[in-house]
């Protein structure tokens, strides 16, 4: 759900390809958040013949409470680290999100 999330209108097929997702897996997830209300399916206005995924404002809203949830655990748990790794995790930070911004191709 974070890919369409982040980017807006997705092909199912990115969505499986981002997410490293079996292609019939996602299709099953894809019906169950739509039967749940927080993703939306919609034909590509540049060829009706293909399906876009967007997440509706329940998905959003769920996926920035996960997003939430997440970090206040690993809040909790890096607390509990010694100090000196605290600083460890802390200064490690930018080379993570710099590593996430390669594996994402740049588009977050």
């Amino acid at each position: 759900m974070g890919v369409a999330v982040r980017r807006g209108p997705v092909r199912p097929s990115e969505l499986a390809r981002q997410e490293g997702i079996n292609p019939t897996t996602l299709s099953r997830l894809l019906s169950r958040l739509v039967d749940d209300g927080a993703l939306c399916r919609e034909h590509d206005p540049a060829d009706g013949r293909v399906a876009l995924v967007s997440a509706t404002a329940r998905g959003r809203r769920l996926h920035q409470q996960l997003r939430a949830a997440r970090a206040r655990t690993l809040r909790e748990h890096v607390a509990r680290l010694p100090a000196p790794h605290q600083r460890a995790v802390a200064a490690a930070i930018p080379a993570l999100e710099a590593l996430a911004e390669l594996v994402d191709g740049g588009r977050r």
